[in-house]
């Protein structure tokens, strides 16, 4: 994680990757390869996802076509959790959804383990729309 958070805050692939994210159109102005930008950025997120995969699969070695549909929701509820574009954010927020997960599976229920992190999810949100971590949005006019 230290070394995707180097990646793209501090390289000019980083600086590519936010400008295009920010805005397409201004980043090829200003003499930026999008499509490359965005094929590596593709690249990245899927290379993270196949070690990420392998380290499931490890643990679980059963094949399923629905394996890491819940896995997949709670990797989203982290990041949502965290601040949507924060890496930190999103680990923090799988920290705060590990914890409450384990906390209610030991003293509460283990069938209420997912009920009590999206109602976590939910107050966070109430309270900070923008996650833990994330920045608040100014509204364009």
């Amino acid at each position: 994680m230290i070394g995707l958070q180097f990646l793209v805050n501090k390289t000019s692939v980083g600086e590519a990757m936010r400008a295009v994210s920010e805005d397409p159109g201004a980043a090829k102005l200003m003499g930026i390869n999008t499509n490359r930008t965005i094929a590596f950025t593709f690249g990245l997120g899927s290379g993270l996802a196949a070690i990420g995969a392998v380290l499931y699969s490890t643990a679980y070695p059963l094949i399923d076509p629905y394996m890491g549909s819940m896995l997949g929701l709670k990797a989203f509820v982290a990041a949502v959790l965290g601040g949507i574009g924060s890496i930190p954010g999103a680990m923090l927020g799988g920290f705060v959804m590990g914890v409450a997960e384990s906390l209610t599976k030991g003293y509460i229920s283990t069938q209420l383990a997912d009920a009590v992190v999206f109602g976590i999810l939910i107050i966070v949100l109430l309270v900070k729309p923008s996650g833990l971590l994330g920045k608040p949005m100014n509204e364009k006019v």
